[in-house]
């Protein structure tokens, strides 16, 4: 391959210094008064000095115990310091740092365990119930687990278990010594996203994902060092982490305040007191948010936006919000693999609401029709009418690797030629804003997570007195969507508290995953080859709703 100049330099330059590391630390240089994180809770406060020390301790903690180029370090946190330490360390000293979903069952967790294989393992006091069980059914087992205390609850640490304080409290807060070159293909965060099994997807990101995800955000918001943000929703979470959390808002040189979980009263005050100028949330929070400031208002004159996703903005929602909280909204639509994808921007709303939006800047968002034997090739698009109902593929090459960790079937059934082939059913119109009409895998939502059905089925089928089962859902104004069982029973004496303590007691089944309602059927919907038709059941489900024949305990 031949240049018409001197590619040497440039090459270099950008492949092994073009990271969200380096951008981070520019700031702690150029910044290193200003404040770069909030703690309402206990009222702490960090400069970008103070915050790098930090993150420093507990990288020179790990790299003192041999923790360095490519080792994975994953945590279980709400979004706290903790959490912010665990995202910049391991990036210090060549690790990936794996954020994960703090509300998953032990069953999968030791399946996240297993398949990560981290050398340091970090979690919350408050989940102890769920990690020691999970530990427990681990095979392979983390060299370090760190516990964080951050309520001072715990009276005695588990055997085995560090206080993470105790870890770093020798450490020294100069930054580490780089003893690897890194590169811009890295991998250095891991994020989770949900399948048809009880094992989360990993979803890889390296320096180029991280740095061109933080700049997706501060151009489309836009963000800058004086704004001061707060995500509404976890960290865990690319929408969390990504749109206004943790990535870009250091990257950037703003403040973060830190939300350890959502209180619509709490919130608001937080936003008036610290002068929040961005919030970031899903349409339930922000319903519940516009509902206590027309009770109770405060000053919400520094917002300059607020930003939604996972799922669509109602028109009426969207006016309310504009009315009550701001009129400038946001509403982006995406994927774990590939962050935020399609954007409203609040010249488009609230005419255009109830759509996706279209492509983002440096995305290529299409739909295509879909096949029962292939998946469609890219420039096989339906028309753009409104009408015609195709799959949402996306291309996305600054913000994803186009893969899964460790998973190539997964891989090759989701990516093709560039594009992620979503799931998503969907129109379009002429000028390309696209409407979600539905999923073709009969994925639920459910308070922002993504529920697949066949994990919770196979759970339920396990029951001695269950012969089959089906879960769907019904709509929620608060959660969004509610799961539904159907089940034709093997034995006529079960019950609904019966299958409700054996779903809550289940190590493979979240809290979140256990279904709010139940019928006991004696038949359910099969194609003639015997696959579930799950929209047949969706159907039902609203209907029965409606009828209150819907049983809860």
């Amino acid at each position: 391959m031949s240049f018409t100049y001197d590619i040497t330099m440039f090459k270099d330059t950008f492949e092994h210094e073009f990271t969200w590391l380096n951008g981070f630390m520019r700031n702690v240089r150029r910044f290193g008064y200003k404040t770069a994180m909030i703690d309402p809770q206990k009222e702490q406060v960090w400069t970008y000095e103070e915050l790098n020390k930090d993150a420093n301790k507990f990288a020179n903690a790990m790299k003192k115990i041999g923790v360095g180029k490519n080792d994975t370090v994953l945590y279980l946190l709400p979004n706290s310091p903790h959490f912010a330490f665990s995202y910049i360390a391991p990036q210090k000293i060549g690790a990936i740092n794996c954020a994960a979903n703090f509300n998953l069952a032990a069953g999968e967790i030791a399946l996240l365990i297993n398949h990560n294989k981290p050398k340091i393992f970090i979690y919350d006091f408050e989940y102890s119930a769920e990690i020691r069980k999970a530990l427990a059914l681990c095979v392979e087992k983390p060299e370090v687990v760190l516990m964080v205390d951050y309520d001072n609850k715990c009276t005695r640490v588990p055997k085995g278990h560090i206080r993470f304080e105790d870890f770093i409290k020798d450490a020294d807060d100069s930054n580490p010594e780089i003893d690897f070159q890194p590169h811009i293909y890295d991998e250095v965060t891991r994020l989770f996203t949900s399948g048809t099994t009880s094992l989360p997807k990993g979803v890889p990101l390296n320096n180029i994902n991280e740095v061109l995800s933080a700049h997706d955000v501060i151009m489309h918001f836009p963000l800058n060092p004086t704004d001061v943000t707060m995500n509404m929703t976890p960290w865990f979470h690319r929408g969390g982490l990504h749109s206004g959390g943790l990535n870009p808002t250091l990257f950037a040189g703003g403040s973060v305040v830190i939300l350890r979980s959502y209180n619509p009263r709490v919130c608001l005050n937080y936003t008036e007191k610290y002068g929040v100028t961005f919030l970031i949330g899903v349409p339930a929070v922000l319903t519940s948010l516009a509902t206590r400031q027309s009770n109770h208002p405060v000053d919400l004159s520094k917002i300059k936006g607020i930003v939604t996703m996972g799922s669509p903005l109602e028109k009426a929602q969207c006016i309310r919000f504009q009315e009550t909280l701001t009129p400038n909204i946001f509403n982006g639509y995406g994927t774990t693999e590939s962050f935020w994808n399609t954007f409203l921007r609040p010249y488009d709303l609230p005419e255009m609401s109830g759509t996706a939006g279209r492509s983002c800047t440096d995305d290529d968002v299409r739909i295509v029709k879909t096949y029962d034997d292939r998946k469609a090739e890219p420039e096989e698009m339906v028309a753009k009418d409104n009408n015609e109902v195709g799959e949402i593929i996306i291309k996305s090459p600054t913000k994803s690797t186009m893969c899964y960790f460790n998973n190539k079937k997964v891989t090759n059934e989701k990516y093709y030629k560039g594009y992620l082939y979503t799931g998503d059913l969907g129109t379009w119109d002429e000028k390309e804003f696209i409407t979600v009409a539905g999923r073709k895998d009969d994925m639920i939502i459910c308070s922002g997570e993504n529920i697949y059905p066949p994990q919770i089925e196979e759970v339920l089928n396990m029951h001695p007195k269950v012969q089959e089962s089906i879960v769907t859902s019904v709509p929620d104004k608060t959660r969004g969507e509610m799961l539904v069982a159907y089940i034709i029973p093997e034995d006529e004496s079960i019950t609904v508290k019966e299958m409700m303590d054996y779903c809550a007691e289940h190590p493979n089944l979240s809290k979140y995953k256990c279904p709010r309602y139940y019928r006991f059927v004696q038949e359910l919907p099969h194609t003639a080859t015997g696959k579930k038709q799950h929209y047949k059941v969706k159907k039902q489900a609203q209907e029965d709703f409606e009828k209150g024949l819907l049983l809860r305990k």
